[in-house]
């Protein structure tokens, strides 16, 4: 079975889309985002397709407004059905990308994570390894296993801080995946050699 995965973050603009890019690009995989919230300038998907040309598929629910899917689709005046958020049915690995948080709210009714929950698909949390994340990742962990959600475990992103990615990794019981440094230059070549890096392709298999 290929593999699939979905990527959350404990914030956002952690750099989720660059990971998620990179994970795209080593996997050969196909690239989804359910619900873009804001068209302006490039978005997520538009982003990856110049990482990994080829690669991404139409999002079930493009909105203009850059907020909260919930708050976007109500102000541009659109329902957003949760129920009808399923992950296409292809014969390649796939890469799904949620929207800032693992608690972002779809709907006023639904969260990310309730429905990362009914795809049980293993998540891959994005984490900072800035200051306080810890805390927001460790309230991450909790929020998806109390769902049921599985993990597969945390890809750091930033510059190195062991202490914080061990404790994160030991109290969390999660796997450390490895950690995305920051890119001077961000091109596919570079992005490429970044996850090389810091990742194992093995654990992605």
């Amino acid at each position: 079975m290929k593999p699939r995965f979905v990527v959350t973050g404990t914030d956002t603009d952690i750099g989720k889309s660059v990971f998620s890019a990179a994970l795209v690009q080593a996997l050969g995989a196909r690239y989804w985002k359910p619900v873009q919230s804001g068209l302006e300038g490039e978005t997520d998907t538009a982003f990856v397709e110049r990482m990994a040309p080829g690669s991404t598929l139409p999002e079930a629910w493009r909105l203009i407004t850059p907020a909260s899917p919930h708050l976007a689709a109500e102000i541009d005046g659109v329902e957003i059905d949760p129920g009808a958020l399923t992950p296409p049915d292809i014969d390649a690995p796939l890469v799904i990308e949620g929207a800032g948080g693992a608690l972002v709210p779809v709907t006023r009714q639904t969260l990310y994570a309730d429905v990362f929950a009914r795809w049980q698909i293993p998540v891959i949390i994005c984490a900072r390894t800035a200051l306080g994340t810890i805390n927001h990742s460790l309230m991450t962990i909790e929020a998806l296993r109390s769902r049921g959600v599985p993990i597969h475990g945390v890809a750091f992103i930033g510059d190195a801080v062991p202490d914080s990615e061990h404790t994160i990794a030991a109290i969390g019981k999660v796997r450390r995946l490895g950690r995305l440094a920051r890119l001077a230059a961000l091109t596919p070549e570079t992005l490429a050699d970044g996850f090389a890096a810091g990742f194992d392709l093995a654990d992605f298999a």
